[in-house]
This record gives structure tokens, C-alpha cells and sequence, in this order.
């Protein structure tokens, strides 16, 4: 599993494992406990997670969400030390310490709220998306091409004249 097959959807809480596509939309199966399945319609606003940024003051304006995962795994492990209920300054600073370059202007505290139980989520039902890739290339299992045997073909059967 990777960040291309999970996705949030506006209105609801959590992430979603991205089951299928369908007709009139996408299937998708909560990632919680209750592994409730849902089919998200053209009127809902489906994200998945590979699309989504963060906004930074850096050159190139945002920094992709995958990566700002990676970086909270590699530095906390798991252990986030914030309190349960962390107010505004105190969640700012460690978006900041994660994330330097954070465009606070535009990063509000309910985004990093969002960010924060994401993270705790991914990391209790899918945690092999939090390591970080050795290789970009992602590896294709290599496909043997059968040797086709050729049969012989029949003849045409045409008139001819006798």
C-alpha cells in the first residue's frame, strides 16, 4: 500500500483505503475499526493523499504530503510528544520543527490537527507507507514473454478453374 491508494474525502472524518473505481464514482473502506465501506460519488470531493501538499515560502510553493510524513516518522517514531489536547502555539511549533519552511499564512492549526491524526492513524493501519522508498524507480516485477509457436497456416480455399 502507498499514498496512491488512500484517499480523504470533505465532510468526513479519517482516511479511506481506495477499494475500486466504479460507475458513478470510487468505492473506498474506512480505515478504522469498523472497515465501513463507502461509495464516494462525483459530488463528493475525494483527495488522495499522494496529491495533497503543504504550503511552504520554498521555491516551489509546497512541499508534498507523503515526504512531511516521512520526515514526522523519522524523527518521532511514533511518539509525537504532544498532549492530548495541544493548543495552537504548541502544534504551530512542531509543524514548524517538522516542516521550517512552512507557509504559516496559509498552514491553519486545524490542517496540522489533520496532518497529526492522520499520521497516528497511518501509523496503526499501515504502517509500511511511513518508511521512506530506497529507490524512487519503483520496481516492475519482470514480465517473460512466451515464445509463440506459429501454426501452419491452412490454405485458402479459392476457386480455380479446371
Amino acid at each position: 500500500m502507498n499514498f496512491k491508494d488512500l484517499a480523504t474525502v470533505a465532510g468526513k472524518p479519517g482516511l479511506f483505503k481506495v477499494l475500486k473505481p466504479s460507475r458513478t464514482g470510487v468505492i473506498l473502506e474506512s480505515m478504522d475499526a469498523k472497515k465501513t465501506k463507502l461509495v464516494a460519488g462525483m459530488s463528493q470531493r475525494v483527495s488522495i493523499l499522494s496529491d495533497i501538499s503543504i504550503y511552504t515560502l520554498t521555491e516551489e510553493g509546497a512541499e508534498p504530503l507523503e515526504s512531511v510524513m516521512q520526515k514526522i516518522e523519522a524523527e518521532f517514531q511514533g511518539d509525537l510528544g504532544l498532549d492530548a489536547n495541544p493548543d495552537d502555539s504548541e502544534l504551530r511549533a512542531f509543524m514548524k520543527h517538522i516542516l521550517p519552511e512552512v507557509d504559516e499564512a496559509r498552514v491553519y492549526t486545524s490542517d496540522i490537527k489533520k496532518l497529526i491524526t492522520w499520521y497516528k492513524l497511518l501509523r496503526v493501519q499501515a504502517p509500511e507507507v511511513l518508511k521512506k522508498e530506497d529507490t524512487e524507480v519503483e520496481k516492475t516485477p519482470e514480465v517473460e514473454e512466451k515464445a509463440k509457436v506459429e501454426k501452419p497456416k491452412a490454405k485458402a480455399k479459392g476457386k480455380t478453374k479446371e
